[in-house]
């Protein structure tokens, strides 16, 4: 039906030529437009329905005092389940460090958290495939898992900043929840138009470029400069242009598919989406307010080197 209203208003109302460089990107942003912000309010209202019990201190709740391997898939989990974009994750960052949990799973759950969430995978679905929605999950869990447990291995708590450990945010008790219907459906309209309004901007910039990309960058370049056929530079280009980036999972799809679409390969593709996902430029800066360069430098560097890896293997297997 998406593809539809954006053929009777481009092609008909407007009266523009389809093939058109134009038209054929007015088009694509009419179309995507639409879908996106229909699946956008659907999905984040039945998962406020269910989310009306999660809040941040229950996360940690969840989390705390339990063996590693555990801690860290409910870590994992957990942060692909609520709604924390990359600049948003480092509150409960502090939080994490202040409860006793261990870095590296503190860092599998910053990881996550941007890059897989239930919104982006069903927009991935819907818009490219239940296919590359699997792929695009499961290499991030991958992601979070060995980026977490490296994370330890160097023992990154060394590099966190004093004050940091000083914080003591007390055991204070989460504000009453009503359980009832009424008051779950009061809280998934406000998480609609809460998550709605703090991420609105970006899809319609990702959009924009995806329906520019689709309209007027030549399927050959594309083809030649970002395609599977043997070049390998693609895929760490492809990380370095989305570190300066910053969109979360959802306003990366429509990117997503305009590259997809016009040729490029899905590992190319995959890196870029998580590099601009979990590896912004704003969320370093936020995240050196916790912890030193040396700790910055080791995650920058363990997720460039884990999408470059990702990207890699795709781009051989598909």
């Amino acid at each position: 039906m998406f593809t539809w209203l954006a053929d009777n208003l481009v092609y008909g109302a407007l009266d523009l030529t389809e093939g058109d460089r134009f038209a054929d990107a007015l088009h694509f942003f009419v179309m995507d437009t639409t879908k996106i912000f229909f699946l956008l309010v659907v999905v984040i209202y039945a998962m406020g329905l269910l989310r009306a019990l999660m809040s941040p201190e229950r996360v940690r709740a969840y989390v705390r005092g339990k063996p590693p391997w555990l801690a860290r898939t409910l870590a994992i989990t957990l942060g692909a389940v609520t709604p924390f974009c990359s600049c948003s994750s480092v509150p409960l960052f502090i939080g994490f460090v202040e409860a006793g949990i261990p870095l590296g799973v503190t860092f599998s759950f910053l990881i996550a958290s941007p890059m897989i969430n239930e919104i982006a995978v069903v927009l991935l679905i819907g818009i490219l495939g239940w296919e590359l929605a699997f792929l695009y999950v499961a290499a991030g869990v991958v992601v979070a898992w060995v980026g977490g447990m490296a994370m330890e291995w160097f023992r990154a708590e060394r590099w966190v900043e004093d004050y940091v450990w000083k914080i003591q945010m007390g055991e204070a008790q989460p504000p009453p929840v009503d359980k009832s219907w009424k008051g779950r459906h009061r809280f998934a309209i406000a998480e609609v138009k809460e998550i709605v309004r703090r991420i609105w901007k970006w899809v319609v910039i990702g959009i924009a470029v995806g329906a520019a990309f689709h309209g007027f960058v030549p399927g050959d370049w594309v083809t030649t400069y970002l395609g599977a056929q043997g070049n390998w530079l693609a895929v760490p280009g492809a990380v370095l242009l989305g570190i300066p980036l910053y969109a979360n999972a959802t306003g990366i799809i429509p990117v997503a598919e305009a590259m997809l679409g016009k040729g490029a390969a899905v590992g190319t593709t995959l890196a870029f989406m998580m590099s601009v996902a979990a590896l912004s430029l704003p969320e370093i800066l936020i995240l050196r307010k916790v912890i030193r360069w040396p700790a910055l430098a080791l995650f920058a560097a363990v997720l460039a080197v884990a999408f470059i890896l990702v990207g890699w293997t795709f781009n051989l297997v598909t």
